[in-house]
């Protein structure tokens, strides 16, 4: 069951966008660890404009994301990164469908 969701909003520093790429796609093997997300993609919306949306069954697998591998390196690599802080939207998540949800 899908409760929750991220969706969060990331834009990178001019001429950081391959670096801001590069560092979403290294972030699946993360993500890939992690038992309570069970769904994770990274976008990219535009030249600069990235995104990462996320869902999970309750808010304490979304609250343990959050501390994890991705977010610790969001924080320790923005300022490197961004151009602005990261947005973090909290969502609740109303109807899905995923891989095998159609049994």
């Amino acid at each position: 069951m899908i409760e929750v969701a991220l969706s969060v909003t990331l834009k990178a520093k001019p001429g950081k966008e391959k670096d801001v790429a590069d560092f979403l796609r290294s972030a699946r093997s993360v993500v890939e660890q992690e038992l309570g997300t069970r769904a994770w993609f990274a976008l990219q919306f535009d030249e600069s404009t990235f995104g990462v949306f996320d869902v999970f069954p309750d808010d304490e697998a979304r609250q343990a994301h959050l501390a994890g591998g991705v977010g610790q390196a969001l924080a320790a690599h923005g300022a490197e990164l961004f151009s602005v802080e990261p947005n973090i939207q909290s969502v609740d998540v109303l109807a899905y469908k995923l891989p095998g949800d159609d049994a």
